[in-house]
């Protein structure tokens, strides 16, 4: 029996994963609402393909909000998603309580997984803290969480790698841990607590570094006539930089994860006497980034007309995902209070504008009806499949922001549209 302690998006999907691996599973959380809809099959957030998987599997997983649930359980995983606040900080006390609870409950030679991702240290204060109480020879673990929003479903099932922090890496793995991530068929690298913790917070720096040069150099061509799009084959050729380097530029950095292990890393710097004057420069060229859409509304439209018309496709921070955690679509409603605005995207609800004077439409089109200018501001798959010449007929100035390229730049040309995308000059 394999048993997950907190059910936000990340103890939801990989309790929903382990059960598809064939293993029995309990999953707890104190809100008993939201373990009865997830008993009856009702999910609270988007993932494609998690309905299905669920539906598949519910002969093996058992929600519960009663803790003493748990005790059978020779694995036990605490996986509840960790808060951050407006400056990344992260929130650990509701983890606290969670293990708390669950280990009230955990059964004498259980392992005990830290899937949350939490500072370096953390692991290590809990194996020590339950060694100095002697308490049932729990044996304590930290893996890394390698989820994706919008395709955590994927990552769940078929992960790339699976990170362990150990108290001594020597020493195998107890017997029903082994056996568990023998099912899911990847590399698995053993490490001391620390280093495993630390090794998930940099993969993210290191994703946001390659993240703050491409906007960094994309905006560059912007200003100068070149073209990212052309450069970027040049680079994934390079060896050093490779084929499967993350290249493509941005509204900064969002989701909440990159921002809360940037703030972790200058947190430690400061802590510890170490530089992290390049982690703060990200942070920087981030916020200057997101609001490009901002500044190329107010030079192109709104410093133009009295009360414009803006349309907005997209609320999510990311496509196939309703989360808008730190989302430059939300962050851009907060700027454009004064201004009429008409939003259309297909999973998050028009209620969570922090905009009064904010509409939601029925469709991509609808949202566009006298618009003096069209932000697509989450690229979802189904916007690439617009006509740029029905968008145009709907418009009242044809301006289109498109940051991330959804749309054909020719076909808006051709349609008579003012088209401007990150990494390239406006045409």
């Amino acid at each position: 029996m394999i048993g997950f302690a907190g059910l936000s998006h990340l103890g939801i999907v990989s309790s929903i994963a382990t059960a598809s691996k064939g293993w029995d599973v309990v999953a707890y959380d104190p809100d008993a609402s939201l373990c009865e809809g997830l008993a009856e099959g009702r999910l609270p957030l988007s993932e494609p393909g998690l309905g299905e998987l669920l539906a598949a599997n519910r002969s093996r997983l058992r929600f519960s909000a009663d803790p003493a649930d748990l005790g059978d359980c020779q694995v036990l995983y605490f996986s509840s998603d960790i808060p951050t606040d407006e400056d990344g900080l992260s929130d650990l006390s509701p983890l606290r309580r969670l293990i708390g609870d669950g280990l009230a409950h955990a059964s004498r030679g259980a392992t005990v997984v830290v899937l949350s991702q939490v500072q370096p240290g953390f692991t290590r204060g809990l194996a020590d803290g339950l060694s100095a109480q002697g308490s049932r020879d729990l044996q304590v673990c930290y893996q890394a969480e390698t989820l994706v929003f919008g395709q955590a479903v994927e990552r769940a099932l078929h992960p790339q790698r699976l990170i362990l922090g150990c108290a001594d890496p020597m020493v195998p793995l107890p017997d029903a841990y082994a056996l568990l991530l023998d099912a899911f068929d990847c590399p698995i690298l053993t490490m001391g607590y620390e280093s495993a913790e630390l090794a998930k917070i940099s993969i993210n720096v290191f994703l946001a570094s390659s993240v703050s040069v491409s906007n960094t150099m994309a905006e560059l061509c912007e200003a100068i006539g070149a073209d990212w799009d052309e450069i970027v084959p040049a680079l994934r050729m390079d060896r050093r930089i490779g084929a499967h380097a993350y290249l493509s530029p941005g509204l900064g950095l969002s989701g909440g994860n990159l921002e809360r292990d940037l703030a972790t890393v200058t947190a430690l710097a400061a802590q510890h006497g170490t530089d992290a004057a390049v982690v703060e420069a990200w942070g920087s060229n981030s916020r200057h980034r997101r609001d490009w859409v901002l500044r190329t509304i107010h030079s192109e439209v709104i410093r133009n007309r009295d009360d414009p018309v803006i349309a907005m496709l997209g609320l999510a921070y990311k496509p196939d995902t309703d989360s808008t955690k730190n989302s430059p679509a939300i962050a851009l409603l907060e700027h454009l209070k004064p201004f009429r605005v008409r939003v259309y995207d297909p999973v998050v609800s028009v209620s969570v504008a922090p905009n009064p004077r904010c509409h939601g439409a029925e469709t991509e089109l609808e949202a566009c009806e006298g618009a003096d200018v069209l932000a697509v501001m989450t690229p979802w798959p189904q916007f690439a499949k617009l006509d740029p010449r029905e968008v145009a007929k709907r418009m009242r100035d044809r301006v289109v922001l498109d940051p991330y390229g959804v749309l054909k730049a020719d076909a808006c040309r051709e349609a008579g549209l003012s088209y401007h995308t990150l990494g390239a000059p406006a045409r």
